[in-house]
């Protein structure tokens, strides 16, 4: 699958201008309030007209301004998960599931009700209404209903952005596996640097109605030249690895990664799985002798290959034996260290520092490339 968007438009002043391609997979629009995100997610969906522009979806043209086509938002076969479920709240959760099925051409691969009710886990929510669920089980509701519909691409414009902190953990893992197991290619709109860590594939950087970047998700987060647009507090790594080992009695989980051994707060995931982390910047202390008598447990060797000034200091960008890290440090402390490119360094990082809302399963092997270009 591949979603191509070159698009223009103007709403009031804001003026949008987007062009990128994304392969399979989940693919983030990530930028701060005002970037363009809904806008574009809209002009997918065919909620929006764009001035001048075209969209295709797996090779089927949605918009192209030239050839003056324009498919009507209810033949797009696009579902639509929006921050507030709008389930009907006379009808059961059953019933709320099979109104989306109606929806579904005659001609598509339609989903089974079954293999949608155990991806979301809410078999035991058929015979509730709406109104007796939490805001978590509601969006799983919704996002049910919009796969059962036989879409070919899924939209979900920040569906956990009114949800409080349990509930978006609640959902995060089912939203893992519809990415992994549905192969239904999904557009994820956020402005929640940890969500799209933990389930992008893809993320298309947005900043003032043009995309500044677009690829991998550990490399886009990675890059210090978009640290402007993320924002320093943003900046940081996502590393992908391996759980070795559940250190039960301190309550640790031992992955591994091309960089070496880490260990994080006990995570529950059998031992073989891929687990995606993020490790920040500012979590991030730096050492160019081997350290000794630390409380820390994670000590990764690296060289630096990238350096750049930042507001508040200074950004290196480590190289961890093909895995890349960031780190924030001041000015003097560079100084002091006489960091240059192509020092070796030791990256220390504490295992209480470790985002772990940024914990997850990592996306099958394999699923999510494609080769996604962008065009700011």
């Amino acid at each position: 699958m591949a979603l191509e968007v070159d698009v223009a438009h103007r709403l009031g002043a804001f003026d949008l201008q987007a062009r990128f391609r994304a392969g399979p997979g989940l693919t983030a629009l990530f930028g701060h309030s005002g970037s363009g995100k809904t806008s574009i997610v809209n002009i997918i969906g065919g909620l929006i007209r764009p001035r001048r522009g075209s969209v295709v979806v797996n090779g089927a043209t949605l918009v192209d301004t030239e050839r003056r086509i324009f498919v009507a938002k209810h033949r797009r076969r696009i579902g639509y998960v929006f921050q507030e479920p709008r389930l009907f709240p006379h009808l059961s959760v059953r019933s709320n599931l099979l109104y989306g099925r109606r929806f579904a051409p005659a001609d598509a691969a339609r989903a089974d009700p079954d293999h949608v009710v155990e991806l979301l886990g809410i078999g035991p929510l058929l015979h509730r209404r709406p109104g007796l669920l939490s805001g978590g089980e509601r969006q799983r509701v919704a996002i049910g209903r919009a796969l059962l519909a036989g879409p070919r691409l899924l939209l979900m414009d920040e569906p956990l952005a009114s949800l409080d902190a349990a509930r978006r953990e609640e959902i995060m893992p089912y939203i893992e596996r519809l990415r992994d197991e549905s192969r239904i290619p999904v557009v994820y709109v956020s402005h929640a640097l940890g969500e799209v860590a933990r389930l992008a594939n893809t993320v298309v950087l947005l900043a003032n109605g043009r995309v500044e970047g677009v690829g991998p998700v550990n490399e886009i987060l990675s890059r210090l030249d978009l640290v402007a647009v993320t924002g320093e507090e943003a900046a940081g790594a996502v590393i992908e690895a391996r759980v070795a080992e559940h250190e039960e009695r301190h309550l640790l989980t031992r992955v591994v990664c091309a960089a070496g051994e880490i260990r994080i707060p006990r995570l529950d995931i059998e031992v073989g799985a891929t687990v995606r982390l993020r490790i920040r910047a500012r979590d991030v202390i730096v050492a160019i002798r081997p350290p000794d008598g630390l409380s820390a447990l994670n000590v990764l060797t690296g060289e630096i290959r990238e350096m750049r000034d930042s507001a508040s200091g200074v950004e290196l960008l480590i190289d961890c034996h093909g895995v890349r890290l960031i780190a924030g440090l001041t000015r003097r402390s560079r100084e002091a260290l006489s960091l240059a490119v192509g020092t070796r360094v030791y990256a220390i990082v504490k295992t209480v520092a470790l985002d772990r809302g940024s914990f997850g399963r990592g996306p099958v092997a394999g699923y999510g490339s494609g080769g996604p270009t962008a065009d700011a």
